[in-house]
């Protein structure tokens, strides 16, 4: 099974040759993913009615939904950034070195500033703004606390780590298609 990289209206994802795109995943339209990034089995991203930029060492894990408001607000994340499980994610910015939880949401126009953090399960709601070093939760979410130096310092291990881990699985695919066609 193959990852689905489709154009929209002649516009082809661009997609670093080191990303990781597990099978199952959909990535359409005006899509740039940076290097060292990967979206994990069964997410969807899609920029058919205005543009998505994911910067380099990004990881999307499975099943989130990546999306884009019509001709009013693109997504960009940035470099470094995490994105658990289930997470929806729709037109809005990402700063460097974020975190979004397993199943949070971000809306229409929300930012959150580099080093920002969304508790897993939260719902940030249109237009609103964590700034830097802020951990945000609930639904509605909300201010909870600042980030400890501990949380923040994973931040770059972590995405290493995913790096690694998606070069092993790019490996194990590839070897499984090998056998296949082998046979």
């Amino acid at each position: 099974m193959k990852p689905t990289i489709l154009p929209y209206e002649g516009i082809t994802p661009t997609i670093d040759p080191s990303v990781f795109v597990a099978p199952g995943c959909a990535v359409i339209g005006d899509v740039q993913i940076g290097a060292d990034s990967s979206l994990w089995y069964n997410v969807v991203v899609r920029g058919d009615v205005d543009s998505i930029r994911i910067g380099a060492r990004t990881n999307i894990q499975d099943g989130s939904i990546v999306h884009v408001t019509t001709k009013t607000y693109a997504t960009i994340i940035g470099d470094d950034v995490l994105i658990g499980h289930m997470a929806v994610i729709h037109g809005c910015t990402i700063g460097d070195r974020a975190f979004i939880g397993m199943g949070a949401m971000v809306m229409d126009g929300c930012v959150i500033e580099e080093g920002g953090r969304l508790a897993a399960g939260a719902m940030l709601t249109p237009g609103k703004r964590i700034p830097s070093g802020q951990l945000w939760a609930g639904r509605p979410a909300s201010y909870m606390r600042d980030a400890t130096e501990a949380e923040l310092g994973r931040q770059l291990a972590t995405c290493a780590g995913y790096a690694q881990t998606a070069k092993k699985h790019m490996r194990e695919i590839a070897a499984a298609a090998s056998a296949v066609a082998a046979d």
